[in-house]
């Protein structure tokens, strides 16, 4: 009986060490994992970031372009390889592109404390490799390797905090409209109003009233972004019309700014600019010969230009759900980058008609800020440069799978003096006046070879014209696929005939002056993610 007493204790003892052992070697309930939590105070796709109170919401687009004779972005055939219309132009260019944004938010006692960048990577032909060789043997073509197989870049488009109703960066201009130059087209440049939708550096102060009113005041750095060329014309002028430019250093930021009101009916907006025109030296030598610039030459002074624009979209139409008209129209004295401005630059244009070797047409329409003519050439002072611009587009949802766009735009650059100022027996007193001496002695080499100069009226004004339709179909959310169709019209002031020698490969030859014209095809396939 003791015996059987002793091996069910035992049993019992070893039973329970067994069970201990097991217990103790059970893992410690782990901590809580902290996911992460969905941020609703900023609107859809926001994150808190683990252990912050601070918001991040990642996202972009993905974007392929097919163009037709034009280039990247929807831009027409209006310089260039594909101005003259020769053998090396490229008659369909193709890009691609991914877009990727991060915006970060944080609460705090001052507001939001906000980031936002956006880089794009991309590769195309959009100034990419080319065969002619005057293009070959310019400087920075070198540029052109990353547009090899394997190659592309990264572009910065918006880098910037905001915080207590200020922004620092590279933003988009306290000048600009909520749509830049994208009233409702796919094209890059649609002009006739300013466009910084790839972001100036700047710094910039939004005051928000009742009402849907505010007001936003900044300093713009122009050095990249807002100068277009102060031609000295003591150097003479090329053999597309355009002067040789001059510009000083950046002195001074552009001021900005804008007063808007947003409202379930629309937005209405009025925004003004300061712009310095400075240029660099004379080139006034000994006897009035032009020399090199030369702090001995003196420099003329500086001037100061601007802008002002007012801008309207009318939503809530009779014609359906989502349509609405956006319209802006502008007026500039100095500061022509605020009419003629593309997503990336302002272009001068000089398109070319006709082929063979015998008589054709040619059209320029050359872009600048300012002229000046140095000492015995004129009044050595800065002439601003006018101009004027109108876009707008209708965009119409015919259900919720179509829409359209149908756009338009018009811009007029004009130097000061009469229409009837030309070479013959004027003096240099206008803006028009020194152009067209120093467009004169440009091609007088040609009558000295014997070549007939034809006859001709110097006008330098111009103007340019652009209507087009985009339609998309959005099958999906996030998804569309377009086409859109641009027609560009060039309307230059000069008439007449005159022999010279134009950019290879066109020939030295009698050339009329004539209004010009090209039409492009857009296919876009967009994802936003």
């Amino acid at each position: 009986m003791n015996m059987i007493k002793s091996l069910v204790l035992s049993s019992g003892a070893i039973l329970t060490g067994v069970v201990g052992a097991s217990a103790a070697d059970l893992p410690v309930k782990a901590k809580a994992v902290e996911y992460v939590r969905v941020c609703s105070l900023y609107g859809a796709g926001f994150y808190y970031m683990p252990g912050t109170d601070t918001c991040i919401k990642l996202g972009g687009y993905l974007r392929i372009d097919n163009n037709f004779n034009g280039s990247t972005l929807g831009q027409p055939a209006y310089n260039g390889d594909l101005g003259q219309g020769n053998r090396y132009r490229d008659y369909y260019v193709g890009r691609s592109r991914m877009a990727l944004t991060v915006d970060t938010r944080t609460a705090t006692e001052y507001g939001v404390v906000r980031t936002f960048g956006q880089s794009d990577f991309q590769f195309d032909m959009f100034g990419g490799p080319t065969t002619n060789p005057a293009v070959l043997a310019a400087p920075g073509t070198s540029a052109a390797q990353l547009y090899t197989v394997g190659g592309g870049y990264v572009g910065v488009e918006m880098v910037f905090i905001q915080f207590a109703g200020f922004t620092f960066g590279k933003s988009a201009s306290a000048y600009a409209t909520p749509w830049h130059g994208y009233p409702g087209n796919n094209s890059s440049f649609l002009m006739g109003g300013h466009d910084t939708v790839t972001g100036v550096n700047n710094i910039q102060y939004t005051a928000q009233f009742d009402k849907g009113v505010s007001a936003t005041i900044g300093l713009d750095d122009p050095t990249v972004f807002n100068r277009t060329a102060l031609w000295n014309l003591s150097l003479g002028v090329g053999s597309t019309g355009a002067g040789t430019n001059a510009y000083g250093g950046t002195h001074v930021p552009d001021i900005v700014g804008n007063i808007r009101i947003d409202q379930a009916w629309g937005m209405f907006q009025i925004s003004a600019a300061a712009h310095l025109v400075n240029g660099s030296y004379n080139t006034l030598g000994a006897g009035g010969v032009p020399t090199v610039l030369s702090e001995i030459s003196g420099h003329p002074d500086d001037k100061w230009g601007g802008s002002v624009m007012a801008a309207l979209q009318i939503k809530n139409l009779p014609t359906g759900a989502g349509d609405d008209i956006k319209i802006d129209a502008s007026y500039a004295k100095g500061d022509t980058k605020n009419i003629i401005s593309t997503s990336g630059g302002s272009p001068s244009f000089a398109m070319f008609g006709g082929s063979g070797f015998g008589y054709r047409s040619v059209g320029f329409g050359n872009t600048s800020d300012g002229v000046y003519l140095p000492g015995a050439f004129g009044t050595g002072g800065i002439v601003l440069t006018n101009a004027w611009g109108i876009r707008g587009a209708f965009n119409h949802n015919w259900d919720p799978y179509w829409s359209s766009g149908f756009w338009a735009g018009y811009s007029s650059v004009r130097y000061d003096g009469g229409t009837n100022d030309n070479i013959r027996g004027l003096g240099t007193t206008t803006a028009k006046g020194a152009y067209c001496a120093a467009f004169a002695a440009t091609f007088a080499g040609q009558a000295a070879a014997g070549n007939s100069v034809g006859s001709y009226t110097c006008n330098p004004d111009y103007s340019i014209t652009q209507v087009g339709v985009v339609t998309r179909w959005t099958p999906v959310k996030g998804l569309a696929f377009s086409a859109e169709v641009g027609t560009f019209f060039l309307g230059q002031k000069m008439s007449g005939s005159s022999m010279f020698t134009a950019t290879a490969p066109r020939p030295t030859a009698l050339y009329e002056f004539k209004n010009q014209s090209t039409t492009y095809l857009n296919v876009r396939v967009h994802r936003d993610f």
